[in-house]
Formats: structure tokens, sequence, C-alpha cells
């Protein structure tokens, strides 16, 4: 399900990121600022090893304590209503290169980013549909994660 969702919003969305000769905007603007290789923050390695540091990791704008943009405020309290506290969460906003490397190593334009278990799960549209439709319960369920959701529905149902 979430590959379809992020291949129909790569569709309908690929001609707008073309930029110059029709390469992605991400390598339009320039020569990639060594997000490619090299060992820098931004690196294609170093992006790896963030993403695969915990079960949970979130590129966003800003801290959860503190989010900079509305869709990274959007992600922190989806992750906050199903009661994970525990992730790690990385300011883009405070390193250029890992900004641009993350958008690399996803092939996906926008900040915020969730990674759940190493895979990229999209961005805060993806996650509020998982969270809509009940999948981000059952991913959280793979991790171990039990969400806070499910308790609530008890309580409800106690009532």
């Amino acid at each position: 399900m979430r590959a379809a969702l992020r291949a129909a919003w790569r569709i309908g969305t690929g001609a707008a990121l073309r930029g110059h000769a029709g390469r992605p905007l991400s390598q339009a603007a320039g020569d990639g600022g060594g997000a490619e290789g090299g060992g820098g923050s931004g690196s294609r390695e170093a992006v790896e090893r963030l993403v695969r540091e915990h079960p949970v990791v979130v590129f966003m704008k800003g801290s959860p304590a503190q989010p900079l943009c509305g869709f990274s405020n959007a992600v922190v309290q989806i992750l906050r209503l199903h009661g994970v506290e525990d992730y790690r969460a990385h300011d883009v906003l405070q390193d250029p290169d890992l900004r641009q490397g993350i958008k690399n190593y996803s092939n996906w334009p926008t900040i915020p980013q969730v990674y759940l278990n190493g895979e990229f799960v999209g961005g805060c549209d993806i996650l509020l549909q998982m969270h809509q439709n009940g999948d981000l319960v059952e991913e959280l369920k793979k991790l171990g994660i039990r969400s806070a959701l499910l308790d609530a529905e008890k309580d409800q149902e106690k009532k």
C-alpha cells in the first residue's frame, strides 16, 4: 500500500520535479555539495547509518520539542498520539548537507521524512494516511511498539 502511494505521488509530480536537462531538482541545483560521496553528513553512507540507528527515525525541521514547520509538527503529533516517544529525530535545518543527502537517499523531495526499521515510509501526508486507516498501528506492532490508541480504544469500550 505504501509503495503504491509513493508511486502514485511520484507519477503525479514527476514532471514538476525535473530541472535542468531532465535531472531531479535535487541534482539540478548543483553538483550535490558532497551529498553523493565522501564521508560527510549528507553522504549515502552517513544517511544510511542514521536511518538504521533506531527503529523509528524522523528527519524534520526543528526538534520534537520545537518543530519549525507545520508538517514536522504534524508528524510529531501523530507519533505522540500513538505513544511513540522513543525515536531519533534529526533537524535538517542544522545541517544543509544532511537535508540534501536525505532527499537524495529517499528520492523524496520534501521534509519531514519518516523511517520505520530502516525503511522509508514517507512524509507527513503518508504518515497521516497510515494513521487514519490503521496501517500505522500495524507497522508499529511489527517494531514491537504497541500503539497507545489501542489502549484508548479499550478504555472507551469499558465505558
